[in-house]
């Protein structure tokens, strides 16, 4: 019988267990044992690898994170650790990996393929940045997790009258903060693909107080130059320019934890059963994403070589919504 493993690396992103087990019982159902290979890279080089059934996957659909574990492993972006996780996989005889993960779990699949190693990954990051998907598995529950706070934050500033900054998740990538921004009402949106004066942020403040907004709201990514606590910092200075009082809130981890919505569930088991038929026709070195609303594959130098780009179409329309 040919064996396959699956590992989850990099942040956890909601659904990830759903595509664990959509890669586990459909892998059996093709005729293949399933290994799973537990805390990312660094349990590949330590030889953290167990059996998985049908039975071990059980309850997992509906549960966040993921029941592999992850963790950072600098060990395996140098040739000595790429080739002692190659020499596990040779000692439990396992003819094919699946990496569950983003950019740079996708590096590493990238890296393990270029040395003759049958990989395929599957697209899984809330920050929705990764080339080859439209969009990814978590970014749904991690947008709704968002939205959510958006909305009772704006029931209090409503109440008194003042303006939250709103720090969401996404590393260099806008898409949490843009989609959040237009979903949620925001004022303004901070995002890091165009740079963003204060000055000009003041300005649109100072003009929604001035048109009888009683409150405002600014969605801020993490990775913009001038993040919430950067903004803050400038309009302590600068109070006067605002006509609200400012608070700060940033969401933080809390947009990774939740338990992954229907869509993020179903996403995540036609792509990880998408992976596991593509490697039974023998394709490999390829990420499977979802394109046009269908499961397909990019080939991974393709997908480390290239950035995805943001709609930025979006961001003057959320402009013109907040008038």
């Amino acid at each position: 019988m040919k064996s396959m493993a699956v590992l989850t690396s990099g942040g956890d992103a909601p659904g990830m267990n759903a595509a664990i087990r959509s890669v586990v019982r459909v892998g059996i159902d093709k005729g293949w044992q399933i290994m799973g290979i537990r805390h990312g890279y660094s349990g590949l080089i330590t030889n953290n690898v167990i059996p998985l059934g049908a039975r071990d996957v059980s309850g997992i659909i509906q549960q966040g994170g993921t029941m592999l574990g992850s963790a950072r492993c600098p060990e395996f972006k140098t040739m000595e650790g790429r080739q002692q996780a190659l020499r596990v996989l040779q000692e439990h005889k396992i003819e094919a990996l699946v990496i569950i993960g983003g950019g740079g779990s996708q590096t590493g699949a990238h890296a393990l393929s270029q040395m003759g190693f049958p990989v395929i990954g599957v697209a899984s990051t809330i920050d929705n940045d990764l080339y080859g998907s439209d969009i990814t598995i978590g970014v749904d529950t991690a947008l709704n997790i968002a939205l959510e706070a958006i909305d009772r934050l704006k029931v209090t500033a409503l109440s008194h009258e003042r303006a939250f900054l709103i720090e969401v998740m996404g590393r260099d990538c806008g898409y949490l903060a843009l989609m959040a921004g237009i979903a949620g009402g925001a004022e303004a949106i901070v995002i890091p693909e165009v740079e963003t004066d204060p000055e000009t942020l003041a300005d649109e403040l100072r003009s929604a107080y001035e048109r009888g907004q009683a409150h405002a709201l600014v969605v801020v990514a993490e990775g913009a130059k001038y993040n919430a606590a950067a903004l803050a910092d400038y309009f302590k200075e600068h109070k006067e320019r605002l006509g609200f009082d400012l608070r700060v809130t940033t969401l933080g981890h809390v947009q990774r934890g939740g338990a992954p919505s229907a869509y993020d569930r179903l996403l995540a088991t036609r792509l990880g059963a998408d992976a596991v038929e593509r490697l039974t026709l023998g394709e490999h070195g390829v990420l499977v994403g979802f394109v046009k609303g269908e499961p397909t594959a990019t080939p991974l130098t393709e997908v480390v070589s290239n950035k995805k780009p943001l709609d930025l179409r979006l961001l003057e329309l959320a402009r013109m919504l907040a008038r």
